[in-house]
């Protein structure tokens, strides 16, 4: 993929600051560049922060959200404000189908080390036990269902509501709900069983 692609981005005039996403997507259509240099200012974080989420890559969050956004610009008809749809729930369902797409073409990446600011106050081994912690329950995670994932992400990391995220995912809020069930159920007996063979170890040595 050409990553070297650059946003239009314009100056971002200081009159399209007090226009809803909706509002500015309407200017978007007529070609006007500051609307569109708000809409990507305005939400970039948040989109790759859960594209990272899902990938557990920076790279590939990149390319996901600049993918995104880029056609958006191009091809501004693909969102339908007719439909009374918000623009931020239509843009995180994008951003979510195009990683679960890009996930099932590549195998699971563990996710980076830094991504967490270190924590200046703790101990050189409390450190490394965080690390070795967070990194059980990344690998747990990314042995649940990918609709558990996304639900997961959706919910607990990007504090989406339910009934706003069951909209993203095309399912109704009673099958969020249950996937989110599953997937604490899941995470519980994984984490579970990790700990146990855990103290199986340190009880043979």
């Amino acid at each position: 993929m050409d990553t070297t692609v650059t946003l239009p981005i314009g100056k971002m005039a200081i009159e399209t600051e007090g226009f809803t996403d909706e509002e500015l997507m309407g200017r978007i259509r007529n070609g006007d560049r500051d609307a569109f240099s708000m809409l990507v200012m305005r939400h970039t974080k948040k989109y790759y922060s859960l594209a990272y989420r899902m990938l557990s890559s920076r790279e590939e969050a990149e390319d996901i959200v600049q993918d995104a956004f880029l056609t958006l610009w191009t091809s501004p008809g693909k969102w339908d404000g007719g439909r009374e749809t918000k623009f931020t729930t239509w843009f995180y369902r994008v951003v979510a189908n195009a990683c679960i797409d890009r996930r099932r073409k590549q195998r699971p990446l563990a996710l980076e080390d830094g991504f967490d600011p270190p924590d200046e106050g703790r101990g050189a081994e409390e450190a490394v036990e965080m690390k070795r912690r967070k990194d059980n329950i990344d690998a747990c995670i990314g042995e649940l269902t990918e609709s558990q994932q996304t639900a997961l992400a959706l919910c607990f990391y990007e504090g989406v509501s339910n009934r706003e995220a069951a909209e993203i995912m095309g399912v109704s809020v009673k099958a969020l709900e249950s996937l989110l069930m599953r997937a604490k159920a899941s995470l519980r007996n994984k984490l579970s069983e990790e700990r146990g063979r855990e103290e199986a170890n340190n009880g043979q040595r």
